[in-house]
């Protein structure tokens, strides 16, 4: 499909009933939840795409929050739908929950997996990073002389892989975890990245406080990224549930059923 300012999006369309759109993570990554549109294809029609510059899509700007959001109302245009449920993964998390802010009346419900909440990064960014390093263990020096270098094109895989890996719960299968993650790889767009990653977003307090989308919460309990941080946006948002899995950051890769129990129960509205 294409935006308002012509640039191509890529974007697939699954399943039978209610619409689902995911929000993938990153930023600057593609959409990896073709397991999750398969499991909840049979109750939902679910669209997956990859954002602007990324993956699939056409590697073009400008990168920005406000821009980010404007695709996603492109995508449901594109479709011809008026309201959606959203599933937002890592920084898609946050792309969903500020659309669902910014357009209440377009989201029916809101499935937030794995983000890191409402709070100033410098909150728990620093516990974070010393997470990534333990998790990271007899890898971490490899990863830090990748980080450290000018990379080529497979040096930005490794490296990538071996950051993911520290993502799972299960750190035997960690590696093979990420690797998963990367094929098909599609390269890493790190100029969207560090753009979007630049943008603050004050003030989403006391708009959560007013929303009423009902609004589910997904969270692995070994994900490195501190869950406390979340916490807050649970108590702000007034229609809220939360399911804790024994998981890493992406929980349907570990606890495939738990994943789709909550998520099918909540959407089916359960």
């Amino acid at each position: 499909m294409e935006t308002d300012d012509g640039i191509r999006l890529w974007t697939a369309r699954t399943g039978d009933g209610e619409p689902v759109v995911f929000c993938h993570g990153g930023p600057g990554l593609w959409d990896m939840m073709a397991d999750v549109a398969a499991s909840l294809s049979g109750a939902a029609t679910v669209c997956r795409w990859d954002q602007r510059g990324c993956g699939r899509s056409q590697r073009r700007g400008p990168y920005s929050v406000a821009r980010t959001m404007a695709d996603l109302d492109a995508v449901l245009a594109h479709f011809g739908w008026d309201r959606v449920a959203l599933l937002g993964h890592s920084w898609g998390a946050q792309l969903a929950l500020r659309y669902t802010l910014a357009h209440p009346e377009r989201v029916t419900k809101l499935v937030y997996v794995s983000g890191t909440g409402i709070d100033d990064d410098s909150t728990w960014h620093a516990a974070y990073q010393r997470n990534l390093r333990d998790a990271l263990g007899e890898h971490r020096a490899g990863w830090e002389a990748l980080r450290d270098r000018d990379r080529t094109a497979e040096e930005d895989r490794e490296y990538c892989v071996l950051q993911w890996s520290a993502d799972f719960a299960d750190r035997e299968r960690a590696l093979q975890h990420a690797e998963a993650m990367a094929d098909p790889w599609f390269d890493v767009n790190f100029e969207c990245n560090a753009a979007l990653n630049r943008e603050r977003s004050p003030g989403l307090r006391d708009q959560c406080e007013t929303l009423k989308v009902p609004t589910l919460i997904v969270d692995g309990t070994a994900d490195i990224r501190p869950r406390w941080a979340v916490d807050s946006l649970e108590r702000a948002l007034p229609v809220v549930s939360r399911v804790q899995l024994m998981a890493g950051h992406l929980p349907w890769v570990e606890d495939p059923t738990g994943f789709h129990a909550a998520v099918s129960g909540f959407l089916a509205g359960m």
